[in-house]
């Protein structure tokens, strides 16, 4: 019965997604994916688990560690992570016409929309049809941009990571070098912004957007209207985005830091930055030189992350959004927490609740481990900044953002596992491993005496 359990539909997703990263650290660690020295098996795993998790965190340069055949093989990694292993294959299935079992379609639809009553062909179809087409276009821009700095292949390769909000890059510097190029930031920050959205939410935006020019030829004709959903997630992003600039701006130019920017292109920094925070792993500024004012507040959106059904990681926007409207509600005595037209069902607020504690709890554990095997155990007046770092890294992983205050590579072995796991939870969600836990958990037939408790 046990072992029914273990490959119950929920569970699939994680055996597939542990089956690829361990395929593609073996392709990793051979010698025709290195351009010079093979890298070993533990770094191969780490690259591979931060690829398919589209994480972006590295212990290696990949533009110089790996060749070609190297590098392709971590962008196949970063699209199926982008996409969902679970809807890749469920998406071949379709395509060749072969039956598509119920478990998939319940795998693949709760893993997107959190809803199992869609349209699985459809849906599917329509997401790889925009996801080609942004990537695509986004190629075209950076190629168009700089020919120079993003030939054919590196164009792909950065639009497709962009997308995907994996953060990995085949420059050494990570994006510092366009720091003050408006054109790539401005194509990167809508590549980030489009996958961190969600496909649900993506494709919603097309159906309305089609709806508009429709009714620009047929003045009668009906407007499709986007969804609780999506409006929520449209304005958590957009608010996150902004309140995230303007403190990381205080934070980081108050102090007359950076004289060779200007006012725009410092504008254009931080913009950039807190867009790239919450879900891709991509940075014009050096992280490991900025105050610890901005650190504490990007560490607060990487572990809120992007939306649900998306390329991102973290507590998810509407988490917060319900989180936010709760404690409101509970602050004015109100029974219900109300979010535009709609109050928030009881279910999805134990969820975001225990969704919270747990991912919270994860990061924390995570962190004392990491300050054990990382060396933070040394006096505070020696280790100095090493615990805000570990703390950054850490929540970084979770939330498979992929930024870096630098000590990715200097990582020890211990270390890397455990940001190894963190980037697998983190990719494929705390609830999903609490679904699968919950399923080998047998009802209980009895209820325990209940008692007041003093809080507060």
């Amino acid at each position: 019965m046990w072992h029914k359990k273990l490959f119950a539909p929920l569970a699939l997703p994680i055996h597939l997604f542990a089956g690829a990263i361990l395929l593609g650290a073996g392709l990793l660690c051979q010698p025709v994916s290195c351009a010079a020295t093979p890298v070993s098996f533990l770094d191969a795993l780490f690259t591979a688990t931060s690829a398919a998790c589209v994480t972006g965190l590295a212990v290696v340069d990949t533009g110089a560690t790996f060749s070609r055949f190297g590098q392709i093989v971590i962008l196949a990694l970063i699209q199926l992570g982008g996409l969902g292993i679970m809807t890749v294959s469920t998406l071949i299935f379709y395509l060749w016409r072969r039956r598509v079992s119920l478990a998939d379609h319940i795998a693949v639809g709760q893993s997107l929309l959190h809803d199992a009553s869609f349209h699985l062909g459809r849906f599917l179809v329509r997401m790889v049809v925009v996801t080609a087409f942004i990537e695509a276009v986004g190629a075209l821009a950076l190629c168009l941009l700089d020919p120079v700095g993003f030939g054919p292949f590196s164009a792909v390769f950065h639009s497709v990571s962009a997308f995907c909000n994996a953060g990995f890059g085949l420059l050494p510097d990570n994006l510092m070098g366009y720091v003050g190029n408006p054109g790539v930031n401005l194509v990167v920050m809508w590549l980030i912004v489009s996958g961190g959205l969600g496909f649900g939410v993506l494709i919603e935006g097309y159906r309305a957007a089609r709806s508009r020019l429709r009714r620009l030829a047929q003045p009668d004709a009906r407007l499709f209207r986007l969804s609780w959903h999506a409006r929520t997630v449209v304005t958590v992003s957009i608010s996150l985005i902004l309140a995230g600039a303007v403190m990381i701006f205080f934070g980081e130019f108050l102090g007359g830091r950076y004289p060779d920017l200007d006012a725009s292109d410092r504008v254009l920094a931080v913009l950039f930055q807190s867009v790239t925070c919450r879900t891709a792993g991509f940075n014009t500024l050096n992280i490991g030189r900025m105050a610890d004012a901005s650190l504490v507040i990007m560490i607060l959106l990487m572990f809120i992350g992007g939306s649900p059904g998306s390329c991102a990681g973290g507590i998810k926007t509407t988490t917060f959004r319900v989180l936010a409207a709760f404690g409101k509600s509970r602050m004015f005595g109100r029974r219900q927490a109300v979010i535009g037209r709609f109050a928030v069902d009881e279910d999805s607020i134990d969820r975001s609740v225990t969704l919270t504690v747990f991912a919270a709890g994860l990061v924390l554990a995570s962190v004392l481990v990491l300050c054990f095997t990382e060396g933070a155990v040394a006096p505070h007046v020696e280790a100095g900044g090493r615990f805000l770092e570990i703390v950054f890294e850490a929540v970084s992983a979770f939330g498979t953002v992929g930024l870096s205050t630098g000590i990715t590579p200097q990582l020890s072995p211990a270390g890397k596992l455990v940001i190894t796991l963190l980037m697998f939870v983190g990719r494929l969600g705390p609830i999903l491993f609490l679904s699968v836990l919950h399923g080998f958990q047998e009802p209980l037939r009895y209820r325990w005496p209940e008692q007041g408790m003093m809080i507060g």
